[in-house]
């Protein structure tokens, strides 16, 4: 039921808020991998994406994409990870193990223009 947490269990995190690998601080969006049964996490005050497995006795998380701003994260069906920066105003993708992606959408400030988005 709504609310009950009474059978919930802390899968990422849950160390209180700071900047380890085993914490989390502001985390905006969540995805599930599941060829690699893991937690794709925007850690949003950690300028960061990370990456938690599923598997028992994780105890931190691995860093998939630092430096930047990200809101909400999508994966298509050939495991890209697309992530939007609120700050930059762009969507990038990321290929498995690229750090710096590829802009897919905005990347020219923040407007209503074809080339623009905006928060």
């Amino acid at each position: 039921k709504n609310g009950d947490t009474a059978n919930a269990q802390v899968v990422a995190g849950g160390k209180g808020r700071g900047d380890g690998l085993h914490q989390l601080n502001g985390p905006t969006d969540v995805l599930i991998d599941k060829e690699t049964d893991s937690l794709i996490i925007c850690d949003r005050d950690n300028r960061r994406v990370v990456r938690w497995s599923r598997r028992s006795g994780t105890t931190q998380g691995e860093i998939v994409v630092d430096n930047i701003d990200c809101a909400r994260l999508a994966m298509d069906e050939q495991r890209n990870l697309y992530v939007s920066d609120y700050e930059k105003h762009e969507v990038r993708r990321y290929q498995l193990g690229e750090k710096n992606g590829s802009l897919v959408a905005g990347g020219n400030g923040t407007g209503d223009g074809l080339n623009q988005l905006t928060a």
